[in-house]
């Protein structure tokens, strides 16, 4: 039961989109990851995911399920979280090469990239 200095805990990784696990609550994992780019199109089928954005700015990317044409995107500022619920496609994306630092919050089940296998695609979470 010690607080847990998050800056120190970004310092100790460089590797992107590669969460790195700082606490578990109950069922939940207090996740860190350093982003740059576009990642995957995933969702998780019974999962929610809550991302916070620690650094920069975040572009998540929806679209509708059955409908890849129709894209839309909410810009998730330094500061804002943004929750993606169950079943929603989803892909978390920066601009400009910029690197963000989120704080992710979700169940332990969740699979990184849900049901895609994606050369990005993480399969465990190093413990930090």
């Amino acid at each position: 039961m010690k607080p847990i200095n998050i800056k120190k805990k970004y310092s100790k990784f460089d590797k992107q989109w590669h969460p790195h696990q700082i606490a578990t609550v109950d069922d939940m994992q207090v996740l860190l990851a350093k982003i740059s780019g576009s990642f995957v199109w995933h969702s998780h089928k019974d999962e929610d995911e809550l991302f916070y954005v620690q650094k920069g700015v975040l572009e998540m990317r929806f679209r509708e399920s059955g409908n890849p044409e129709n894209v839309w995107s909410e810009i998730v500022n330094q500061g804002e979280i943004i929750v993606v619920p169950k079943g929603v496609e989803h892909c978390p994306t920066t601009k400009d090469g910029e690197e963000v630092h989120l704080l992710l919050f979700e169940k332990t089940s969740t699979a990184h990239t849900g049901e895609v296998s994606h050369e990005k695609t993480q399969t465990s979470y190093p413990k930090i």
